[in-house]
Formats: C-alpha cells, sequence, structure tokens
C-alpha cells in the first residue's frame, strides 16, 4: 500500500485469478480488474533440454565435484558417477549428451566400459587419463573414444574439447539440409549419418565406432582429395598432431577392415607416401539408406 494526491492506493489478488489495483475512496476500495494469463507452456523444460548434460565419471570425489561446479557454471548440467555401476544407473534414468569418463577406473576401468557402451550406442565419450604414453592413447580412440585429455587439465581446456566433439556430432556435412542428407553413399556402400552407421553393397549393417564414423565422414566430405594425417587428426579430434602421433594410422587400418579392404592393396581409402590419405569413390548425398 502507498499513497499519493491524498488517496491510498494497493493491490488486492483474488482467488479468481484477478490482479486488482485498487484505490481508497470515502465509499471505500474501489478495484480496477485485469485479468492475467495463466502460463502453460513448459519453458523450463524446453530451456533444461537445451543445456548440455554431461556425465562426468571419476572415482575420485573431489575431481567429480571440481568438474561438475565448473561445468555447471559454464553453460552445462552434469551427473556425476564413482564406477562403472553409477554410470550405467545415470544413463539408463537421463537423457545424457557426452560422457567425461576417466580412463584408471577401480574394477571396470574406462577402456571396458568406453568398449561395452560402443557396443550399443554412439555417445560421445571424452577419455581423462592419468597417463601420458601414445599407447593408452591409442587404445582409448581404439575403443571408441571420441577424444582424450591427459591429468592434469586446465577445466577450461576440457570444456573446449566438449563443445568441440558436441559440435562435431550434431553437424551435417556442409551445404547439406538436415531433412534430405541422411546418407552419403560411395562405391556401393551407404554411410547412415542418423544412425551413424554403414551398410555394406548387400545391405548388412556395419557398426561405427564414433571415431570411425566421424573419419569416415571427413574423408566422404573431401573425396578424392589428400588429407594429412595432421589435418585428419584436427578435423576429427580438433587438435593438433604430437610427435610421433599414430592414432590416425590405426584408425585408417580399422576402418579399412570395416570396408572390407585388402590392407595390402586398398581401394577406397589409399594411402599417399609421404602425404596421408584420400577416399579414391566418388560421393553422393539423399534419403536415409
Amino acid at each position: 500500500m502507498f499513497r499519493a494526491e491524498g488517496h491510498m492506493y494497493g493491490i488486492v489478488y483474488t482467488r479468481a485469478g484477478f490482479v486488482s489495483p485498487c484505490i481508497s475512496t470515502d465509499a471505500g476500495y474501489k478495484p480496477l480488474q485485469f485479468s492475467t494469463t495463466e502460463v502453460t507452456r513448459p519453458w523450463h523444460n524446453d530451456y533444461m533440454e537445451s543445456i548440455p548434460h554431461i556425465l562426468v565419471v571419476d572415482d575420485d570425489r573431489e575431481i567429480r565435484t571440481l568438474l561438475a561446479e565448473y561445468l555447471d557454471g559454464n553453460g552445462c548440467r552434469t551427473a556425476t558417477a564413482a564406477n562403472g555401476a553409477e554410470m550405467r544407473h545415470v544413463l539408463e534414468v537421463s537423457r545424457i549428451d557426452l560422457i567425461v569418463l576417466d580412463l584408471t577406473l577401480p574394477g571396470e576401468d574406462g577402456l571396458t566400459l568406453c568398449r561395452n557402451l560402443r557396443a550399443h550406442s554412439s555417445l560421445p565419450v571424452i577419455m581423462l587419463t592419468a597417463r601420458s604414453a601414445p599407447l593408452d592413447r591409442i587404445l582409448g580412440l581404439e575403443m571408441g573414444a571420441d577424444d582424450y585429455l591427459p591429468k592434469p587439465f586446465e577445466p577450461r581446456e576440457l570444456l573446449a574439447r566438449i563443445r568441440s566433439v558436441l559440435r562435431r556430432t550434431q553437424a551435417l556435412p556442409p551445404g547439406m539440409a538436415a531433412s534430405a542428407a541422411t546418407s552419403l553413399y560411395f562405391s556401393g556402400w551407404a554411410l547412415d549419418l542418423t544412425a551413424r552407421h554403414l551398410i555394406n553393397p548387400q545391405g548388412v549393417v556395419v557398426a561405427l565406432s564414433g571415431a570411425e564414423f566421424r573419419l569416415l565422414k571427413i574423408f566422404l566430405e573431401h573425396p578424392n582429395r589428400v588429407l594429412s594425417r595432421e589435418q585428419l587428426l584436427n578435423l576429427t579430434q580438433g587438435r593438433d598432431a604430437e610427435p610421433f602421433d599414430r592414432s590416425i594410422d590405426l584408425q585408417v587400418s580399422r576402418l579399412r577392415q570395416k570396408l572390407a579392404e585388402d590392407a595390402r592393396s586398398p581401394q577406397l581409402i589409399k594411402t599417399v607416401r609421404n602425404e596421408g590419405y584420400v577416399l579414391a569413390a566418388s560421393v553422393t548425398a539423399g534419403p536415409q539408406a
């Protein structure tokens, strides 16, 4: 209530859902009623669904807490798990967009969890490892991890990797409409961009890891063009190559196996000595195979 120009003003809330500004007169209060519109749209749920939901899996409680607080404060929602059992439970009850997975978990380690996850899901995974040896990194990528980050690391670097992986996994090839470009066709094969798997010339589905899918997609976006190892690493993982990093060679080898290529004389993904690799095929885009 407040007084102005000799009158007492106030607001009355009624059961009928009206907000009534009122004025005090000699005859009593005279309300002026204005109806309000009830908000029924679940705007809160829509907003929450638009925020990336990240699952942090690490047996170190302090690391889980610090990462969750940092990501929550930088445009993400987070869930946490200390082991494989807790991770599976979260995946059952929540829609997760990306998993940050520690390599050295007790019991089921990160490699095992990633491999089992890849058997039925293409959910993006960033592997955290205290080991810096190239072999550990290669093993993580071989098991289907989308990227890796050695400890110790800056939380903002992890956030940058998360954003990079989410952009890669959610984007379609340049210039292609989502409604039309759902598959890429080459030499009798089809890459399903929605289901993220291959279909061979006989119509049989061939499963791909997240890393294999991204690598093949890059080749199909740049057919008949030589791509260096450095370019492939940057395009698929958003980082520069390190000395003696052979992870791209390993992924190419595994991709050739999926394409039923002769290792001694591959016809689709060819090696260009001292330069890199090239996909020697015509590529067309179209609806789902």
